[in-house]
Formats: structure tokens, C-alpha cells, sequence
């Protein structure tokens, strides 16, 4: 099996680096990553410049592009062989709501799904990034089910998995995308040098959800299209 990783945090990034670890005695790993922080990069690309790519010591590629750039320049310019499988992640932070649509991580996955390839795009619901070796875990699990029960056709899994120890959760729940209310007016403010610039402001108080959302999940929800695109949120005892 062939997998390819990537993601929206850097090739520097723990979470690629623990996945890749982890992932490594399941398949061949390749990893094309961006060579900075592209959080919210979306599903941009880059058309103004052509794109370069690098290896680092640990043999990790980069790329001075989007997390989308990656992936597509990856699979149609890069590879020899088509990847069997692409992993985005593990981000540090959740993706969840009408937040996976700026998410660069789920961008990643999102262009695998595009490709015509399974791809899952992994997160780690916490700031603090103590427990990425529990969303590996994870990954290393739901990777061997498509090993098992390879899909039909390409699906696109959107993952969220607790910030705690392993033994705490509690299984998978597939779930709908909850919504945000609007986002706060920007801040305007002025530098040192007297020119008005514009901060982004608080993200949109998330809506009161309905039943199985993301925000608050509580049951599992069918996949309806014929190529599936599905929310997870890993389970755990502590809320």
C-alpha cells in the first residue's frame, strides 16, 4: 500500500511526523507537505509563481505552496505511482463546522478526494497537542479497515479525535457539519508608521446544533451520495 502525507501545519509539524511514524509499517510513506504554516490556506492554489520542490534530512518533501499544491503536484508531477491512500494531518486543533471550509488540512484531503484517491483528513481537537500519538493510533486504525474493506469508490473523512490518552476514548460517530454564526467586524488599527491595517477579528459563536452535528454530535448519520464525504469526531469520557 502506498500512502502519501500532507498537511497544512509544515513538514516541520509533530503531527506529520508521529503519522508518518506510525503509518510506516503499514505502507510506503511519502510525504509532500508545505514548507510553512498555510493554516487556513483553504483550497487555494498558486498560479503566480512556479512551484518548487525540496527534501529535508528526514526525507520529508516541501513544497512553497498551498496544502492543495502539494497534494496535486504530488499525484500528477511528482509520483511515480498513484497513491493508494492520502492522509492530511495530524493538525493541531479541530476542523469541525463551517471551519473545514477554510481549513487547509481538510483542503489536502479534499484535492485526494478530487484526484480520485480515499483520503481522511486528521485532527486533533485541542490546542495544547498533548496526545498526537492518539490520533495516529487512530489513523493506523481506520487505515487498516481500508485495507480490510478497500471502498469502492474515493470517500473524503473528515477526523477529530479527543486530546487525550488512547484508553479514554470511547469509538468513532459519524456526524453532519454544524454552523457558526457570522464572524466579528474586522479590527482596524494602525502600525507604528501610521498605516491602517486590519486584524481578523473572533470567529462566529457556533449555532445552537441540531441532532448528530459536529459541534456536539450524538448519533450517526447516513452517507446519502454515491461518493461519500463524512464527518467522524472520535468519542472519549472527557467532555
Amino acid at each position: 500500500m502506498r500512502i502519501l502525507l500532507s498537511n497544512d501545519d509544515g513538514y516541520f509539524a509533530p503531527g506529520i511526523a508521529i503519522l508518518a511514524e506510525t503509518l510506516s509499517g503499514l505502507a510506503s510513506i511519502t510525504v509532500v507537505a508545505p514548507e510553512r504554516d498555510r493554516s487556513g490556506a483553504s483550497n487555494s492554489l498558486t498560479l503566480d509563481r512556479p512551484l518548487s520542490v525540496r527534501k529535508s534530512a528526514n526525507g520529508f518533501q516541501f513544497v512553497n505552496g498551498t496544502p492543495t499544491d502539494c497534494v496535486h503536484l504530488a499525484v500528477t508531477g511528482l509520483l511515480e505511482e498513484m497513491p493508494d491512500m492520502i492522509i492530511s494531518g495530524i493538525n493541531l486543533g479541530a476542523n469541525m463546522g463551517d471551519d473545514t471550509i477554510y481549513s487547509g488540512t481538510v483542503a489536502a484531503a479534499t484535492e485526494g478526494y478530487l484526484l480520485g484517491i480515499p483520503s481522511l483528513a486528521i485532527s486533533l481537537a485541542s490546542k495544547a497537542g498533548r496526545h498526537y500519538d492518539t490520533a495516529a493510533r487512530v489513523t493506523r486504525e481506520l487505515v487498516e479497515r481500508f485495507q480490510k474493506r478497500p471502498p469502492r469508490e474515493p470517500v473524503l473523512l473528515n477526523v477529530n479525535v479527543p486530546d487525550v490518552a488512547y484508553e479514554a476514548l470511547q469509538g468513532f460517530e459519524v456526524t453532519r457539519l454544524g454552523k457558526r454564526h457570522k464572524a466579528e467586524p474586522m479590527i482596524k488599527t494602525k502600525t507604528p508608521r501610521n498605516e491602517t491595517v486590519y486584524w481578523w477579528a473572533l470567529r462566529g459563536v457556533r449555532r445552537t446544533p441540531g441532532p448528530g452535528q459536529i459541534f456536539t454530535p450524538s448519533r450517526p448519520t447516513a452517507c446519502r451520495s454515491r461518493r461519500c464525504r463524512w464527518t467522524l469526531r472520535i468519542r472519549s469520557r472527557f467532555r
